[in-house]
């Protein structure tokens, strides 16, 4: 498996090697001692499954208590994904990166704990899967705006597609007055 650094250190794409003849092909998604040997070392607890059409952004969530780190992949479609650091300590704080994941390129993001995270929609379709490091808790998750100017995400919205997002992404706070980590 290819491990390939993005500008926050923490956060870490990871793109399988395929195997595959005229049936089709195989690959491996997860492997516990090569994510552990890139930094990695998480316990899973929860798989998750979405499905959104062209122009849906789901995020900027988060769980200010049992933060959840995420290990994202698409297994239909293409979406751009971003993570963003949300802890005040750290030196990419407010920072974000983005990567274009497909069913194509099999790639995955690692999502730590601590960051905010968000998808965006391209293709007309998309399944969104991912494992948890921590269950979900409603009375625990907060939503930062996708559009907030302090963190300046360049979504790449498709021409022509008006942009979808839920109520409670609509609601979210702006990274200045958001419940953030230490």
């Amino acid at each position: 498996m290819k491990v390939i650094p993005t500008d926050i250190p923490e956060v870490i794409v990871f793109e399988p090697e395929r195997h595959g003849d005229h049936r089709g092909y195989f690959m491996e998604t997860w492997r516990e001692e090569t994510f552990r040997a890139a930094g990695v070392d998480q316990s899973f607890v929860q798989d998750n499954q979405s499905s959104s059409h062209q122009g849906v952004l789901r995020g900027l969530h988060y769980q200010i208590r049992q933060p959840q780190g995420k290990l994202v992949r698409v297994i239909s479609g293409t979406v751009f994904d971003v993570a963003v650091d949300l802890r005040k300590s750290s030196p990419t704080f407010g920072k974000w990166v983005g990567e274009e994941l497909s069913a194509d390129n099999h790639r995955l993001i690692w999502v730590p704990p601590g960051f905010g995270h968000g998808f965006y929609v391209l293709s007309e379709q998309a399944e969104f899967v991912y494992k948890c490091t921590d269950y979900y808790a409603r009375e625990h998750e907060r939503v930062i705006r996708y559009d907030d100017a302090d963190i300046g995400i360049r979504w790449p919205l498709v021409d022509g597609v008006p942009t979808e997002l839920s109520d409670k992404d609509l609601g979210g706070k702006p990274l200045k007055e958001a419940d953030l980590f230490d």
